[in-house]
């Protein structure tokens, strides 16, 4: 259990204790009560600042009520010390039985341990991925990719219903371009040189814009499949067989390239069949019921024009209304759809199926489209909807410190793949979490696969496998000696009394609150910074061991002792565990 979330239903209880005693009036509302770390360890393991948020309604000075409220809990068997500090803070030290009791609850849980309710069951769609369907995805993918499986399996396990869902952005211009490159290496395939001379030919006034050698295969199968046929057709014949046929194989490669990091989505929705189906018209004229399209002229902006603004009537979208900067078109010259107009339509549809809670994951590119879209989905969903965007910074790929080389498989970049197959899944997954999203990240192929302290991932994978390496050697010693979790969680704690073990202890009592906030905050890096702590501090214990004999996790004259220490070992290592699977790692047992 959390255990400031069971000291603040203790600090709620004392609370209606001192109501019905008649130290404090009736009907206060106690939903802002918090119990929390305090922001100096050395002030005490728990702070509450209920003295100050009862203290206006109660017609009370805050440290009058923190002073009643402090003597109170520090009567309570749980609390060794209550005091009163600043403004009203009571700050709390626990007694050395609540920790050995959370680590005893932590190892009778096992992989559970952390798992929270906080989501109630409700249903969250995150949206991740979703790149262009022109080519194999690249390196920058892969953190987008990663943050939104690891956040949707972070709200997993925070009790939310989660689906995993990837946009398949395959109505706009550039899977036309894709479709005029496949059909030039469908055209190579049957012997023709692909040259800009040979596209230029079959391919009027289109553009080359997929070079890259992963359509060469394409082609070879296109051309296995239909012979000559589309050869000689003109390209408003060939263009929808072609593309289709483009688009099934980038996906299909794109699904590869997500397998290998271990990523599988629950649903593709396609922009294409949205569009076909009529859903955007069907949007849009709910939007226009409600009043939120209208026809007008949009002033020049000041400073550089957006892509996006003419001077023209058009037909818009209220966004001003919902904090945008300006209202927002919805259609081109041409007549035909914007963009937005899909996307619109595209998070409508997502608030029909269910999901009243999006989450997108898109990279930074995607800034300034930000406004428009939260906007979009208040005006959609009547105001019932939510629509939280988590924007993903570059990747910087370097190799001992230079930037890594292009691929030639891709023409201009280089390809997720690669990445899996030089360093493996595990390392991209955790590295791609060592940061916030909206921080920039520094990849670099070497570093990252170095048996190194400044190397996060081995950092953190050696304190998982010391943990593995001290549980074998104890079962050397002790053959007869259980170290299975269940029953170390029978162990007697009490010898646990070093400074460090119990700020060992406390640290993974503090693994399930650290869970809940990163899932309310939607920000998985949280996790991967708690980790690095408390690998700190289970390393900083081991290093005193080497030096002082009597703090060795095994003791061959005293197994008592050696059981409670264990059952510290066996509780970090559950921890890491824990922690990796959320990011989809597989802790190791032994470096190698």
């Amino acid at each position: 259990m959390n255990v400031f979330n069971e000291f603040k239903k203790i600090v709620n209880v004392e609370i209606e204790d001192m109501v019905a005693s008649g130290d404090l009036p009736s009907g206060l509302d106690l939903s802002r009560i918090a119990v929390e770390p305090p922001r100096d360890p050395s002030h005490g393991d728990l702070s509450t600042n209920a003295a100050m948020v009862l203290a206006k309604p109660a017609g009370r000075k805050p440290r009058d009520i923190a002073d009643l409220l402090a003597a109170r809990l520090a009567t309570r068997d749980e609390v060794m010390g209550a005091e009163v500090a600043g403004p009203g803070f009571v700050n709390l030290r626990l007694a050395s039985s609540v920790w050995y009791a959370r680590l005893a609850e932590a190892l009778r849980a096992g992989p559970a341990y952390g798992d929270s309710a906080l989501g109630v069951g409700k249903r969250v769609n995150v949206e991740y991925v979703s790149a262009n369907p022109t080519g194999p995805l690249h390196v920058g993918h892969a953190r987008g990719a990663v943050v939104g499986d690891a956040l949707a399996a972070l709200l997993e396990k925070a009790g939310y219903a989660v689906d995993r869902e990837y946009y398949i952005n395959d109505a706009g211009a550039q899977v036309d371009q894709l479709a005029a490159s496949a059909f030039l290496r469908y055209l190579e395939a049957l012997g023709e040189p692909a040259t800009d001379e040979t596209f230029a030919r079959f391919c009027p006034g289109q553009e080359w814009a997929y070079r890259g050698d992963y359509l060469v295969p394409v082609g070879q199968a296109l051309a296995a499949a239909e012979g000559e046929r589309l050869r000689d057709l003109a390209p408003e014949d060939w263009l929808p067989p072609v593309r289709a046929f483009a688009i099934a194989a980038m996906m299909d490669l794109i699904r590869e390239d997500l397998d290998s990091l271990g990523i599988r989505h629950a649903l593709f929705s396609s922009e294409r069949a949205l569009v076909e189906a009529g859903r955007v018209d069907e949007a849009l004229a709910d939007l226009e019921v409600r009043g939120f399209v209208y026809t007008g002229v949009l002033e020049p902006p000041k400073g550089k024009a957006p892509e996006d603004w003419e001077p023209r009537p058009q037909t818009l979208f209220r966004s001003t209304e919902f904090g945008d900067d300006v209202d927002r078109p919805l259609k081109k010259s041409d007549g035909s759809w914007t963009y937005f107009a899909s996307d619109i339509a595209y998070h409508f549809d997502k608030y029909k199926r269910g999901f009243a809670d999006m989450i997108d994951v898109w990279g930074a590119d995607h800034g300034g489209y930000v406004k428009r879209m939260k906007a979009a989905v208040q005006a959609i969903t009547g105001g019932e909807g939510a629509l939280d965007v988590k924007l993903c910074q570059m990747v910087n790929l370097l190799e001992d410190g230079q930037p890594a080389k292009m691929s030639k498989r891709a023409g201009t970049f280089v390809t997720l793949r690669e990445v899996v197959d030089r360093v493996g899944k595990d390392v991209v997954r955790f590295m791609m979490v060592t940061r916030k999203n909206d921080a920039q990240l520094d990849f670099d192929l070497i570093k990252v696969t170095e048996q190194s302290l400044e190397n996060p991932v081995f950092y953190v994978q050696y304190g998982h496998a010391r943990a593995h390496s001290a549980l074998r050697n104890a079962a050397e010693t002790f053959p007869d000696l259980d170290s299975g979790r269940e029953a170390l969680a029978e162990a007697d704690l009490g010898g646990l009394t070093d400074p460090d073990e119990l700020g060992l202890i406390k640290l993974i009592a503090g693994w399930p609150r650290q869970v809940e906030l990163a899932a309310e905050a939607h920000e998985p890096h949280r996790l991967a910074f708690y980790l690095g702590d408390l690998v700190s501090a289970f390393h900083s214990l081991w290093s005193r061991g080497n030096k002082e004999t009597d703090l060795r996790f095994i003791l061959p004259e005293d197994p008592s002792l050696t059981a409670a220490r264990l059952a510290l070992v066996r509780g970090v290592a559950l921890v890491i565990a824990s922690g990796l699977a959320v990011f989809g790692v597989e802790p190791v047992e032994e470096m190698r």
